[in-house]
């Protein structure tokens, strides 16, 4: 009886955990509107607002949300359209339009995006019949055709808006901006950015039709905030099934929050970086060390996420490679030292490393030429050494000029911690300029 009680228990405990770790991966990773938003009320009430002008009075409107990477644009634009949605009348009007810089690269692109949204295209099968124009043309008429008290408002949403900027006259944000300055179907633009001199991007034409209202988010909070931040993000919400666990779960965060560790790890965090995305990522990698076994957040899990979010990516590919192109790297550290910086070549590369082995005079390093060009071809494609931009493609393999992109630091780190790293290899690496 007792081992069937005990089996039971642990099959909720499994059960538990994984309902934990989805509710809280869910507001980790897909900025759910479920969560809180800290520090941007006004933000939230002038955008709210503006919306309700556009989804319930009619009238069309443009802003741009600005703001660093991981300040919560997104998750601002979000929390106020979940709102707007509570409303029926809103809900069962209003049309959205969502649009990406990274992935509608071109008008046209953008063009067959929206329409396709929208449900208005003039297609058989997936054929869009006309130009650009033509299809410009026939987007344009269908949403001048419509007034502010029979339309449905249509909210266009530009994700990395300032990749739009850069199509071709700005066409689509020109006719974007007019139709929200007509009286004509209800249309607001939303843009969100992170470039702070986006006004001085558009042309002439385009800048006089926007409306010139933006909305800044900054991550202006202290580390008071900060660490109230912290705990609310980690807590159970009071609907969670598992009440006695929700119970201990909340008192166990709120006793790390009061941990002295815990404070210096949030603390040099928060120094490096205070985005909110940053800190999730630091909570998620914290996340995964949770089990059955071991069904509760402790300092040291946060210790350890710390370094693998702190863990220099550069230095970690180093660790993988072969002592040849460990030989490489140091031969272009050398080589750097000695030219203060200026961009190298393969020869050179190689010249340093005959050097070495002459001086060494170890067979073990005496690789042919071209291995040792396929090696350094192998740095190339890592991304660890790159080509000089501008120069003559014409130029043999061996004179083309390149860069190394790991500083002093980073090698010797590696080197410190790479497995079975010859000693003559770290000797050549500590070598003084007076060795070359």
């Amino acid at each position: 009886m007792s081992k069937r009680k005990s089996k039971e228990t642990s099959s909720v405990n499994g059960e538990c955990i994984s309902q934990v770790q989805r509710i809280l991966r869910e507001r980790f990773c897909h900025q759910c509107p479920n969560g809180k938003l800290f520090g941007v009320q006004l933000q939230y009430k002038h955008l709210l607002e503006l919306l309700k002008r556009t989804t319930i009075h009619g009238e069309s409107n443009s802003a741009l949300i600005i703001g660093p990477r991981g300040s919560g644009k997104t998750m601002l634009l979000n929390h106020v359209l979940k709102e707007l949605m509570e409303a029926k009348q809103v809900r069962e009007n209003l049309m959205q339009v969502h649009l990406n810089g990274l992935l509608q690269t071109n008008d046209k692109i953008a063009l067959k995006e929206i329409t396709r949204q929208l449900q208005m295209e003039n297609v058989v099968g997936d054929k869009v019949f006309g130009s650009f124009a033509e299809n410009l043309a026939f987007l344009l008429e269908a949403l001048k055709k419509g007034d502010r008290d029979s339309s449905c408002p249509v909210l266009f949403i530009l994700d990395e808006f300032d990749l739009f900027v850069h199509h071709k006259n700005q066409t689509l944000l020109y006719n974007l901006f007019d139709i929200s300055q007509s009286a004509q179907t209800p249309v607001t633009v939303i843009g969100l950015t992170c470039r702070q001199d986006i006004l001085e991007l558009l042309e002439k034409r385009v800048k006089s039709r926007f409306s010139h209202r933006q909305i800044y988010l900054m991550n202006s909070f202290d580390f008071k905030q900060y660490l109230r931040i912290f705990k609310e993000q980690l807590y159970l919400p009071a609907e969670f099934l598992y009440k006695p666990f929700t119970q201990k779960w909340n008192k166990n965060v709120q006793s790390l929050s009061e941990d002295r560790t815990v404070q210096d790890v949030l603390q040099n965090h928060f120094h490096c970086s205070k985005d909110l995305r940053s800190l999730h990522m630091l909570l998620m990698l914290a996340l995964s060390s949770i089990t059955v076994s071991h069904p509760f957040m402790t300092g040291s899990d946060l210790l350890e996420a710390s370094k693998s979010c702190r863990m220099d990516s550069k230095a970690n590919i180093v660790h993988g490679l072969s002592v040849l192109e460990i030989c490489l790297i140091i031969a272009m550290k050398h080589l750097n030292d000695v030219y203060e910086g200026e961009p190298f070549n393969f020869q050179m590369v190689y010249n340093e490393f005959q050097k070495f082995i002459q001086r060494k005079a170890h067979s073990m390093y005496n690789f042919e030429k071209p291995v040792v060009m396929k090696a350094f071809e192998h740095l190339l494609q890592l991304e660890l050494i790159k080509p000089i931009e501008g120069l003559c493609v014409r130029a043999q393999r061996e004179y083309l000029l390149m860069k190394l992109l790991l500083d002093n630091n980073q090698i010797m780190d590696a080197l410190q911690v790479y497995p079975n790293c010859p000693t003559d290899v770290k000797q050549w690496a500590t070598s003084s300029l007076s060795w070359l």
